[in-house]
């Protein structure tokens, strides 16, 4: 049978990693996974109990195509919430997460040969959604002293019909300020382009707020999800916020796409943004999880590092140490135990000098994490056990 030319993306290889610790644990080895980006939390257990109830009496079928109204309203209040904007609710599109979000977006946005402007390091996916929908990814190289986030003297000569930012950023964490993230909207729409501001990160922040477009704009596009800040990455469900006279063009969409995101999920994710106090005590683990690395990463030799404000992930240049990524995670799973991502996934152009670690476990499986680096490092003669 023959295969479609867009059908040919890239692998993503936090995924191999993902698999071959996998394996390595199936063998009986202990493996500690700073590769993976989701917490090692369960959703909050209201969400879990609101499902509960709910599988005991409601058939839990299919939705309207935008999402449950009550969840719709209730993440408009999370808007005012969290950053004092009135949000319509009707401006709200719940997704099968935040990657059912962005193909329900580059669709509903763009054409077959329209060019996507991207920052690099980023998001794998971002580029390779993008290519199976004939639609061409533009990475334009950041860089470390504007600490990897996208400026409008970085996009000057580059054409574009669309810039998707993120803040904060996977894989550095770093975060834009209101004044830059204005500049970046400001620039898109002197273009005539559609502006789409990734804040699936939002929540997980540490010594500043993060900015939300919406407090700059109506006419953009965010895309958020339950996965990370809620601890929902397996149970699919993220949103969109869209400009009102798109939301028609977004619902004729996802009704054929999608029908409607999973029921089940939405009644969880209803819950799950009551939970406050749980996941604020998530938040409290991600931030000791943080200063151990930023503390520990630079005593065992990986000192070149853009200190992150949100997410859970440090981002380091190993350039000094390897000119492979791909090459080097595997040794330090092999040899160390410690799963990691090779910055190749994020960054096709420089990653095969960069790595991303993952902090969102446990503090205890950090603190090994760090111990068995560290002996690594020692062992190869480049930094202190």
């Amino acid at each position: 049978m023959r295969n479609s030319r867009r059908g040919a993306v890239d692998p993503f290889i936090v995924m191999d990693v993902m698999e071959a610790a996998r394996l390595a644990e199936a063998g009986g080895r202990s493996i500690v996974h700073m590769e993976l980006g989701q917490p090692g939390t369960p959703a909050p257990a209201a969400a879990r109990a609101a499902l509960t109830r709910d599988m005991e009496n409601e058939p839990l079928g299919y939705t309207v195509a935008l999402g449950l109204p009550e969840l719709r309203a209730r993440i408009a209040k999370l808007y005012d919430e969290w950053y004092g904007i009135d949000l319509d609710p009707g401006r709200v599109v719940v997704t099968p997460g935040s990657s059912g979000g962005f193909i329900l977006a580059f669709t509903a946005l763009f054409d077959a040969g329209d060019r996507m402007a991207l920052g690099a390091p980023g998001y794998p996916s971002y580029r390779q959604i993008l290519k199976a929908l004939d639609v061409t990814p533009v990475e334009v190289q950041c860089s470390a002293e504007n600490r990897y986030q996208p400026t409008p003297m970085d996009l000057a000569g580059i054409e574009y019909e669309g810039l998707l930012v993120a803040s904060p950023a996977n894989p550095s964490g770093t975060m834009l300020e209101k004044p830059e993230l204005a500049a970046l909207i400001a620039d898109a729409q002197a273009r005539g382009a559609a502006f789409l501001s990734d804040e699936i990160y939002h929540g997980i922040e540490y010594e500043k707020d993060a900015v939300s477009a919406l407090e700059i704009s109506d006419d953009v596009v965010v895309i958020n999800s339950f996965s990370k800040y809620f601890s929902m990455t397996g149970w699919r469900i993220g949103w969109l916020v869209v400009p009102e006279d798109m939301v028609r063009q977004f619902e004729r969409l996802a009704q054929n796409l999608f029908i409607c995101p999973t029921h089940a999920a939405q009644v969880a994710a209803l819950a799950a943004l009551d939970a406050q106090d749980e996941l604020e005590e998530n938040l409290a683990v991600y931030a000791r999880n943080r200063q151990l690395m930023l503390d520990g990463l630079p005593r065992i030799g990986f000192d070149r590092i853009a200190p992150p404000d949100g997410a859970f992930y440090v981002y380091a240049d190993v350039s000094h140490l390897t000119n492979d990524s791909r090459a080097f995670a595997r040794e330090i799973l092999d040899q160390a135990g410690v799963a990691v991502t090779p910055g190749l996934d994020f960054d096709p152009v420089r990653g095969g000098g960069t790595l991303r670690f993952a902090y969102a476990q446990s503090t205890e499986e950090i603190k090994e994490g760090l111990a068995r680096l560290g002996a690594f490092m020692a062992a190869r003669g480049q930094g202190a056990a």
